[in-house]
C-alpha cells in the first residue's frame, strides 16, 4: 500500500439489471447495501485508494451509504454519477454522494462550464479528477488543464496508444517548463480525504 496501490473503475451500470446489481459469473444478486459490502471488504483487504462509478448513476441512496461508510477511507469517483453537469454534482455534493468528480472537458460543452464544475467540486473539498475520453485524439490540453486547475490527478489510459503517451508527454513538457514549481501532487489528493 506504500509504493502501489489500486484505483477501480467498477463501471456499475455495466452490471446494473432490474433494480439489482446481478454478477453473473459468480451466479450473485447484490442490494446497493450488499455491494457495498464487497468493497469494505475489499478495501480492507487490499491498498484500494479509488473506487470509480461503484454504483449505478441513479443510485443516490445506495451511494450516500458507499460515501458513509468508505468515504473517509478512499476516493469515491462519480462519473457516470455526475456526468460533468453541475446540477449532478451540487445534488451529489448536498446528499453526501461521493467524494471526487471525473471531469470529462467535452462532456459538459465549454471549457468556462468545465472549470465552474471543477471550481464546485474543489469548493466542496472534493477531487477533481481530469480524464480523456474514448475516441480520443493525440490532443494534449486536458493534460494542460489537470495542472491549471491542481487537479492532482489524470486519467487518460496506460501509455499504449499515442493519443495517451502524447498527454503523458505534455506533462512531462509542463513539468519541464516549470522546474523547480513543479509539485508533484503523489498521495496528496487521497489525503486530502482524509481529513
Amino acid at each position: 500500500g506504500e509504493d502501489c496501490a489500486l484505483a477501480l473503475d467498477v463501471a456499475a451500470s455495466e452490471f446494473f439489471e432490474g433494480g439489482k446489481y446481478v454478477l453473473a459469473r459468480e451466479g450473485v444478486t447484490l442490494t446497493s447495501a450488499e455491494l457495498v459490502g464487497y468493497y469494505e471488504e475489499w478495501v480492507s483487504k487490499y491498498p484500494i485508494v479509488s473506487i470509480e462509478d461503484g454504483l449505478v448513476e441513479d443510485d443516490w441512496e445506495g451511494w450516500g451509504l458507499l460515501t458513509e461508510r468508505l468515504g473517509s477511507r478512499v476516493q469515491l469517483v462519480g462519473d457516470d454519477l455526475f456526468t460533468t453537469n453541475p446540477e449532478r454534482i451540487a445534488r451529489g455534493i448536498a446528499d453526501g454522494a461521493g467524494n471526487s468528480v471525473l471531469v470529462k472537458l467535452n462532456q459538459i460543452g465549454s471549457l468556462t462550464e468545465t472549470r465552474s464544475a471543477i471550481d464546485m467540486t474543489h469548493d466542496a473539498g472534493w477531487n477533481a479528477v481530469i480524464s480523456h475520453r474514448s475516441g480520443e485524439t493525440e490532443d494534449t490540453t486536458i493534460a494542460d488543464l489537470a495542472v491549471a486547475v491542481s487537479a492532482g490527478q489524470i486519467k487518460t489510459g496506460a501509455p499504449a496508444r499515442s493519443e495517451r503517451v502524447a498527454k503523458y508527454n505534455r506533462l512531462l513538457r509542463i513539468e519541464a517548463e516549470l522546474g523547480s514549481a513543479a509539485e508533484y501532487a503523489g498521495g496528496s489528493p487521497f489525503e486530502r480525504l482524509r481529513r
